[in-house]
């Protein structure tokens, strides 16, 4: 069978190509074509024979084989608490010390109560900064998640906005809540989701798989 293939491209028909003059065609995820194997236009993203081309440009699509699961997840977090451990430690109060030991032996004032819901706050608020930045930038994810070769995508295999970003971590203090189960719906979620990513409609996924 031919390559033949053609692009849709402001209401004009365009082609037909092979499939390595259509790569060089500056198509993006959003182009409609039509294969010799499709008896309808679709999206160039949608189609298996391009998903190298994408990937070469820093879209990673997500299937059911590159979805990363938890146990890959948690690594990340906690490779990430230990490269934040020390920047927060620098935004701690000087009395934190001496309040925690309070706490721990059942003594804490309000006040100290009060100082820890504080701290603990805008811990959440600078981790949720930082991994907002980081997958809004073109690192697509953590440095935790690059360690582990995660990225984080939207549902076209796009960089996540800043706007998406930043409400997916947004949304990790309602996943926390009760006893962590929107963290870890990710076990029995038919596509590898916790409640955050659902919410800003992204995956994250492993690279190269």
């Amino acid at each position: 069978m031919e390559e033949n293939y053609y692009i849709a491209r402001d209401k004009t028909e365009e082609g037909p190509f092979t499939l390595k003059e259509l790569m060089q065609a500056d198509i993006d995820a959003d182009t409609l074509i039509l294969s010799p194997n499709a008896a309808d236009w679709q999206r160039a993203s949608d189609m298996p024979e391009l998903f190298h081309y994408f990937e070469a440009r820093g879209y990673y699509f997500p299937t059911e084989d590159n979805l990363a699961g938890f146990g890959w997840r948690l690594l990340a977090y906690i490779a990430d608490s230990f490269i934040m451990s020390y920047p927060i430690a620098l935004l701690k109060p000087e009395s934190f010390d001496a309040i925690y030991k309070r706490a721990l032996n059942g003594g804490a004032t309000v006040d100290d109560l009060g100082t820890m819901m504080q701290f603990n706050l805008l811990t959440f608020l600078v981790m949720a900064m930082y991994h907002t930045i980081c997958e809004f930038s073109p690192l697509q994810g953590s440095l935790g998640k690059k360690l582990f070769r995660l990225t984080v995508v939207d549902a076209d295999g796009r960089r996540l906005s800043f706007f998406r970003a930043l409400t997916r971590n947004i949304g990790k203090i309602v996943s926390g809540t009760a006893l962590f189960i929107g963290y870890l719906w990710v076990l029995w979620d038919d596509r590898k989701q916790a409640w955050h990513d659902k919410w800003a409609k992204a995956y994250v996924l492993v690279k190269n798989r």
